[in-house]
């Protein structure tokens, strides 16, 4: 039997206006794995970016939406269905305002914890039984609006952080899946 691939999404916006923005985090972790493969992401028919290889010798998809962030469901299940790549099986890359600036945390299943793009996620696969790389961003100061927080870009302190919180969570990806949810959480759940 041939080994199982896995399919590993990164949430974002798509276009140059949203590229360097906070929601956008799981694009820079899939970007960043992309470059590991010495690959670059190609369009495909499921209105997905995509990118093939193997990660810790393990066959994965790499995949970015190329809808808006609260309608990237559809184009994921897409994919997952090309590539027929069941809900255990996949990873979904986000930011996440629940944890604080450079935290990150994996799990799988649960709520989708007011984020557009895992609602949208979960109501077109018909299933939470993704696997989560939560990326902090953590919460807007003062009584700025979390909609307008997240599509900003991050401030000057945190830039100076962030290749290194990118490549991290690129470890942390890779972790999960050449050993596994477990092992991955072990080692960089904060």
């Amino acid at each position: 039997m041939g080994e199982e691939r896995f399919l590993l999404v990164g949430l974002g916006n798509p276009g140059p206006r949203y590229a360097a923005t906070r929601h956008n985090a799981g694009f820079f972790v899939l970007d960043l794995l992309a470059e590991r493969l010495g690959a670059a992401f190609k369009a495909h028919k499921s209105q997905c970016d995509v990118v093939e290889g193997r990660l810790a010798g393990v066959p994965v998809v790499l995949a970015k939406p190329r809808s808006y962030m609260n309608t990237s469901g559809g184009p994921v299940a897409g994919v997952s269905r090309f590539y027929k790549v069941p809900p255990e099986r996949i990873a979904v890359v986000h930011d996440e305002l629940d944890l604080p600036f450079g935290a990150l945390r994996l799990k799988r299943g649960g709520g989708d914890g007011g984020h557009n793009g895992l609602r949208s996620v979960t109501a077109s696969l018909g299933s939470n039984e993704y696997a989560r790389v939560r990326f902090g961003i953590g919460r807007p100061p003062g009584r700025q609006d979390p909609a307008d927080y997240v599509l900003r870009e991050f401030a000057a302190s945190e830039r100076k952080e962030l290749g290194f919180l990118v490549d991290r969570a690129a470890d942390a990806v890779e972790l999960l899946v050449g050993e596994g949810l477990s092992a991955a959480q072990n080692e960089y759940n904060d």
